[in-house]
């Protein structure tokens, strides 16, 4: 039973409460009221307290500067305790003054404001044949990048030991502390475990199954690593950059391989092992004699995927071996390259013609190397989904193109590690660097 009471001027929350303005007898939140239970006053369901510097710190990522007596009206909590919080916050460096808030008579007060610069994030998109590596701030904006030509078959060591070199490189050229390193994020192109960090079967990278990515980057780097594939982590880069507003969103990567990333009440959703989202394997019906690399047949990536539609050019004797050599054909003109395009986005368009009905996008973004060949995929796309759905699943739906283009996995794999590392009981315990700042 829950009941909205207002406790010394302001509303209490317990544990099972969302909304800030209730409290639960069976909590015991009532003060005065001399029952006991297992939860702190202040318990909140992520483990945080709501009266913590971590939880505080939430509001002001938003990046808009606010007085310690506007953060005490929208909290309901004391401004001595605010007061406490923010120089707590303060003294991390998490946040700074900003500018001056108007004055009504004295000194005006002191706005506070996130500061993204207080900590750097090392991000990597390692894709099949390529790998990005880059810096950014705690907004996951890039301050410095590297690139290069890379094949993820030549194995973990070989790749992990690229990123441990240019990202020291890369703080070193920043002129940053190896110390303010927040952490590691980094996607691959095949399905990874995301608790343990670990490659799992992935079809295209031999050595790395089971392979403990985090823990060797965590060595590396002295810092938290989190590891995800290489379509999730474009999923978070786009969202994050572009459809912020959008609460279920899918980012479908069609380039070597073919996959997707599921963006739901605003949140990544992995599934229970990861698994979600893998569509590139969903079989076609008329694709059941094509042989995919998963070692089933009629998967829609053997059908329609970049390296298909470069094997079927090739076939017709026409020079094409990668997505790269199909999007320059087909921007040249090529007739071929530009009909097999429209198809591949109509066999696409079958698989997510299923996906609108069971996930009820509002957004479905087309991104990865084949995206850049201009409107040809994405028109397939269109003909088939809007024909084939519900039409109240599609009277909202929009279908458009990346607009990160090759930063998605960059910034994703930033996004990532910020959500992680900047949520209110890992920012409870950086703060724990400094308890006097706290008492």
């Amino acid at each position: 039973m829950h009941v909205k009471q207002k406790l010394r001027g302001r509303y209490r929350m317990c544990g099972c409460c969302t909304d800030g303005s209730l409290v639960c007898f069976t909590s015991a939140m009532l003060e005065g009221v001399g029952v006991t239970t297992s939860r702190p006053a202040n318990f909140q369901p992520d483990g945080s307290s709501m009266y913590s510097p971590g939880s505080l710190f939430q509001l002001l990522r938003d990046g808009r500067p606010r007085t310690r007596a506007e953060l005490a009206a929208e909290t309901g909590l004391a401004r001595s305790t605010v007061t406490q919080r923010v120089d707590a916050l303060l003294a991390s460096n998490l946040i700074g003054p900003a500018d001056k808030a108007a004055s009504t008579g004295g000194r005006p007060p002191t706005r506070f404001a996130f500061n993204p610069n207080a900590r750097y994030v090392l991000a990597a998109d390692i894709g099949a044949t390529h790998a990005r590596l880059a810096l950014t701030d705690l907004a996951a904006e890039v301050l410095a990048q590297s690139a290069d030509d890379l094949l993820v078959a030549a194995g973990p060591e070989v790749v992990l030991d690229w990123v441990d070199r240019v990202g020291h490189e890369l703080i070193r050229e920043a002129g940053r502390d190896p110390d303010d390193l927040l952490g590691v994020g980094i996607g691959l192109p095949g399905p990874v475990e995301h608790s343990t960090g670990r490659p799992v079967s992935p079809p295209i990278m031999p050595g790395w199954d089971g392979f403990d990515v985090q823990g060797f980057l965590q060595d590396r780097f002295g810092a938290v690593s989190l590891v995800d594939n290489d379509v999730n982590i474009m999923a978070l880069g786009e969202h994050h950059v572009v459809w912020s507003d959008a609460p279920h969103m899918m980012f479908v990567k069609v380039a070597t391989g073919i996959g997707s990333g599921l963006i739901s009440d605003g949140r990544l959703h992995r599934g229970a092992q990861g698994a979600a989202g893998d569509m590139g394997h969903l079989q076609l019906p008329h694709g059941t004699d094509v042989v995919c690399r998963c070692g089933n047949t009629g998967c829609l990536e053997a059908v329609a995927s970049g390296a298909a539609i470069a094997a079927k050019l090739a076939a017709r004797g026409t020079a094409a071996s990668s997505s790269f050599d199909v999007v320059g054909l087909a921007r040249g003109g090529n007739i071929e390259a530009l009909q097999l395009l429209r198809q591949a986005g109509r066999d696409i368009g079958e698989v997510l013609a299923a996906a609108v009905s069971l996930f009820n996008p509002s957004v479905i973004v087309i991104g990865g190397s084949l995206s850049q060949a201009g409107e040809h995929l994405i028109a397939g796309v269109r003909e088939i989904v809007y024909r084939r759905s519900l039409p109240l699943a599609t009277q909202d739906l929009r279908i458009v193109q990346s607009s990160t283009g090759d930063r998605a996995g960059i910034i994703g794999a930033a996004v990532m590690v910020i959500d992680h590392a900047l949520a209110p009981v890992q920012v409870d315990l950086l703060m724990s660097a400094a308890p006097a700042a706290m008492s």
